[in-house]
């Protein structure tokens, strides 16, 4: 009797033992897995990350190719120009001093020209590496600058700004909008538009109607923050929503959805300065 109850008392500690020793692989196992969970969506996010960079990148390079392409059909219509006018002053008797002089000023214009879209090139590419300069890497991973044909875009992930779903600016924000809000505030001759860009999937929820008010409820709130909170000049300002109208990627993935959701401030020099340059244009005598 004796004998069995010592057996039946070993057999429990086995099985006590036992039961510890899988708790604990089950804990280590358990543990492990919300590790590599943890990894794989920190995999995933840099990996969207890096594919809406190369995409930028991409579209950046697209953009240089034409404008270039667009500055050798301007040179190709100018050289024409020139021939056509040495040919009309041969045909019409113009003096020479007199057709120079129209070339001269020709010349001038472009060149003033030159120099104003030079400066501001210069401009941008400055506002655009101080900015990113001032951008964590955490922050770069939700942010795209980039300058197209002398605008300064930032593309803003909705995520990072507004909470699921709202209009309404969240804690995220704050660091990176006051960087911003620096930038536009240093560089004093640029007009800021904000614009708000949704995916195609249909909301409405209280106030919301749809995705343009979505979008539009969206700019507004980062026009705003940045007045009230960051004191920009509301004269500079400008508020827009583009629904889902405007996308840049396929709403078919949710990775396109993503990029498609997002905020742009866009700075731009002021439009009035443009209208100096036309003004200054010389007469065709």
């Amino acid at each position: 009797m004796k004998k069995n109850v010592f057996m039946m008392m070993l057999l429990a500690g086995a099985v006590l033992t036992t039961s510890c020793g899988s708790k604990k692989e089950l804990v280590a196992c358990q543990n492990e897995n919300r590790e590599l969970t943890t990894n794989f969506q920190n995999a995933k996010e840099q990996l969207a990350a890096s594919q809406t960079r190369v995409t930028s990148l991409e579209e950046q390079l697209a953009a240089q190719k034409k404008e270039l392409a667009d500055q050798k059909k301007a040179y190709a219509r100018l050289q024409k120009t020139l021939d056509q006018s040495v040919a009309n002053a041969s045909q019409n008797n113009i003096s020479i001093d007199k057709l120079v002089d129209q070339i001269n000023e020709s010349n001038q214009y472009i060149r003033h020209l030159v120099e104003v879209k030079s400066k501001s090139d210069s401009l941008n590419m400055v506002l655009t590496n101080n900015l990113t300069r001032s951008l964590s890497n955490d922050e770069l991973k939700e942010v795209d600058v980039q300058v197209l044909k002398g605008v300064v875009y930032i593309s803003l992930a909705d995520n990072m700004l507004y909470k699921s779903g709202s209009y309404e600016i969240n804690s995220r924000a704050e660091q990176t909008l006051s960087k911003i809000a620096k930038i536009i505030t240093d560089y004093k001759d640029y007009d800021v538009l904000i614009e708000g860009n949704t995916d195609n999937v249909p909301i409405k929820r209280g106030e919301i109607r749809n995705n343009w008010d979505l979008s539009c409820m969206r700019a507004s709130s980062v026009v705003q923050y940045l007045q009230t909170k960051y004191g920009v000049e509301p004269k500079r300002l400008t508020a827009g929503g583009r629904g889902e109208y405007n996308p840049i990627a396929t709403n078919d993935t949710d990775l396109g959805k993503q990029r498609n959701r997002r905020t742009q401030i866009i700075i731009t020099p002021k439009l009035d300065e443009f209208m100096e340059l036309i003004d200054k244009a010389p007469e065709n005598k």
